[in-house]
């Protein structure tokens, strides 16, 4: 039994177009933001220097699942991703994003993912409603917590 599960999801995100395609090509900080990714590795660069292969370690708290993508993208609108070896029959997918205004995009996710080798029951059903939406809301708050400006620095009192 494996998990032939293909998942959308759409968000809103207060930054521009750029500073969301900046991040999601920034690969090997995905284990900053990511909950599930565990490890995020470089394997070759395209010509101006951005991932192109990337591997990947999940923990998928049951065990750890490594996989290899194969990036292409259209700079500063979509990244699709397709797997290449690993843990995982297949994976393929695509964010698009698209501007909403000078501060505001639409980022919208899809990917499928053939697991070929069998998850619990109870396990799967949760993967499938959860794992995407997860991982798009985290992209969210990391992109967004970006945005946001330094804290102020506390000023020393003089002590009298």
């Amino acid at each position: 039994m494996s998990l032939d599960a293909a998942q959308e999801v759409t968000v809103e995100i207060a930054a521009s177009q750029a500073d969301c395609f900046t991040a999601i090509l920034d690969f090997e900080r995905y284990p900053d933001w990511s909950g599930a990714v565990a490890g995020a590795r470089i394997v070759e660069r395209d010509p101006a220097g951005i991932g192109r292969i990337v591997e990947f370690k999940i923990d998928a708290k049951v065990k750890t699942i490594r996989y290899v993508l194969e990036y292409q993208h259209k700079k500063p609108s979509q990244l699709t991703w397709h797997s290449i070896e690993g843990d995982v029959e297949s994976i393929e997918g695509v964010y698009r994003f698209r501007k909403l205004g000078p501060n505001k995009t639409e980022a919208a996710c899809r990917q499928e993912i053939k697991l070929g080798f069998w998850l619990p029951g109870p396990l799967r059903k949760l993967a499938e409603r959860t794992a995407l939406a997860q991982s798009v809301n985290e992209f969210k708050d990391y992109v967004e917590k970006l945005q946001a400006p330094p804290a102020p620095r506390p000023r020393r009192g003089k002590s009298s």
